[in-house]
């Protein structure tokens, strides 16, 4: 049994969750979400709580269950209040700055690295060295916080690189005389 599928969803007062045509659709003040509700799952909305069971006892069934009553309250919250990352840049030379919707990202490359930021997403560069990336959608946040860090991870002896604000990088010791 799942224990994530079986707890209940609080729709806050200035969330809109509504079912059409096997799409999950949430309203707030951050936009509006969809997703498809998948066919193994029934979604039960009444007074400002949404609910989730399996309709059947299948492994798939059971399995998506909790997957999909997790994606729709990271939709409810989106669209509430909203997610955000922060990733800092370490080393000399290493800068980021904003060109329009697009990061422009200097790290050690002959080239600078240049990034559009998706739609539905907002970037902030502040003392070119850290990037606060705001949104409603939790899995294009974290895919494209992912896709900067990539660019260039954060190496263990000196720790240089792109990494998130909250990361703890574990340092190595260099070499010995």
């Amino acid at each position: 049994m799942s224990r994530i599928g079986n707890s209940a969803i609080v729709i806050p007062a200035d969330v809109t969750l509504s079912q059409q045509d096997g799409m999950i659709v949430a309203k707030g003040k951050n936009g509006e979400l969809s997703a498809p509700l998948h066919s193994e799952v029934e979604l039960s909305i009444a007074d400002n709580i949404a609910t989730l069971k399996p309709k059947r006892k299948t492994k798939l069934a059971l399995s998506l269950w909790g997957t999909m009553r997790a994606s729709i309250s990271n939709m409810v919250v989106g669209v509430g209040s909203g997610f955000t990352r922060k990733l800092e840049i370490n080393g000399v030379g290493y800068r980021a700055a904003m060109q329009g919707n697009k990061i422009v990202l200097s790290l050690g490359f002959s080239h600078p690295v240049e990034m559009d930021v998706p739609a539905g997403l907002t970037a902030v560069v502040e003392n070119n060295t850290s990037i606060t990336i705001t949104g409603a959608d939790k899995q294009l946040l974290g895919q494209f916080a992912s896709e900067i860090r990539s660019k260039r991870p954060p190496e263990p002896f000196k720790g240089k690189g792109v990494k998130y604000a909250e990361e703890h990088i574990v340092r190595k010791e260099g070499k010995k005389k």
